[in-house]
């Protein structure tokens, strides 16, 4: 039955003001693709899939199975003024079931990250990271937090970052407005940051 199912992709275009796209699948919040072109982003999306939830297993986690790798793009935004774009999905809450594991799935991205910046070099992908940083402090007070104390060293400022948007959205719960959206961003650009640190990436 492969190709059979319809799988829903969202595309964000113009990233980091260069041009850059990111594919994400609706089904799975945080796995996405990021690249030159919509094309290469929305054409890698099968195997990214497939990625995803291989990681997924491994942590323990459970996974959704997919019949069929037919993904096709149903949505469009462009991130505008350094704000990521929100989609139509964005805007439902997650259930209590869903927040409880995107939360997890949050917290194994920032492991991956952590491990990926204690093998690597944080200075090769420093514009990621101070991105990470930056927007996990706006998610902090939109959802009424307070901004962590900034750090002199960049990793540290990430780590508190990261903390406190983990407190914010636990404080906040899943009927907040945008935690979804909070969610997905922060665990595929952990993903992300991560694949980048790393020498094979």
């Amino acid at each position: 039955m492969a190709g059979t199912m319809p799988h829903a992709i969202f595309v964000e275009t113009d990233i980091d003001g260069h041009g850059q796209v990111g594919a994400y699948a609706a089904e799975l919040p945080g796995c996405a693709i990021f690249a030159a072109t919509d094309e290469e982003a929305t054409a890698a999306m099968p195997s990214r899939v497939s990625r995803f939830t291989a990681w997924l297993r491994a942590s323990g986690e459970p996974q959704p199975d997919f019949v069929g790798d037919n993904w096709y793009e149903v949505e469009r935004a462009v991130a505008t003024d350094g704000r990521r774009a929100v989609f139509t999905l964005d805007e439902l809450p997650p259930s209590d079931t869903e927040f409880a594991t995107w939360m997890r799935w949050m917290e194994l991205a920032r492991e991956e990250l952590a491990d990926a910046l204690d093998a690597g070099d944080p200075s090769s992908a420093a514009d990621l990271l101070d991105a990470i940083e930056r927007q996990d402090v706006t998610f902090v007070r939109d959802l009424g937090g307070g901004a962590p104390e900034l750090r002199p060293d960049p990793v540290d400022r990430l780590y508190a970052a990261r903390d406190a948007l983990t407190d914010a959205l636990a404080a906040a719960g899943p009927y907040q407005d945008g935690v979804r959206r909070m969610l997905r961003l922060a665990i595929a650009d952990d993903l992300r940051a991560a694949e980048a640190l790393r020498p094979s990436a």
